[in-house]
């Protein structure tokens, strides 16, 4: 198969599914490896594509923002237990925890694309993290760190901040 065409059909892919596809996934589809696909999505995104890549794999951007609510949890934590925890709040009550973001006090703001929205991809993320022996990313910011949250409607989200309140996790 020809590159470009390759590369349509990866964009293709990503854009029909209704779950993040990871690397492995795509390279088994297109039966080339997966290094081959993280180029092609490189060369995607460098003409333009909107495709992110997530912990639970790669996404059209568009399929993150259309129609929902939106709100930035300030919290802090310095445990990957309460990690799980507080992750789990988020997703549990119907929300999407799109990034990580910490101010960093000599690079400034930084921030980590996650799209966690299921107990599964929350799981895969702490266990990686585990398996890896990596620290968070607030980790360089004693545990302060905020995510931002979209969900279906403001209800979700007052609850998802009450319930993140009650665990002691929020800011």
């Amino acid at each position: 198969m020809d590159a470009s065409v390759r590369r349509k059909k990866i964009a293709e892919l990503i854009a029909a599914s209704p779950t993040p596809l990871t690397g492995n996934e795509l390279a088994g589809v297109m039966k080339v490896t997966r290094q081959v696909v993280v180029q092609d999505i490189a060369l995607l995104r460098a003409g333009g594509s909107p495709i992110i890549a997530t912990p639970s794999g790669y996404m059209i951007l568009e399929q993150v923002v259309k129609g929902r609510a939106l709100k930035v949890f300030p919290c802090r934590h310095n445990s990957l237990e309460k990690a799980e925890e507080e992750l789990m709040i988020m997703v549990e009550n119907g929300g999407k925890v799109r990034d990580v973001i910490i101010e960093h006090p000599v690079y400034g703001e930084i921030s980590g694309t996650l799209n966690l929205s299921t107990v599964m991809a929350v799981k895969n993320l702490i266990q990686r993290l585990r398996q890896k022996d990596a620290q968070m990313l607030s980790f360089t910011t004693d545990g302060v760190h905020l995510h931002t949250v979209e969900a279906a409607t403001e209800e979700e989200l007052t609850k998802i901040e009450n319930e993140l309140r009650s665990a002691g996790i929020l800011i």
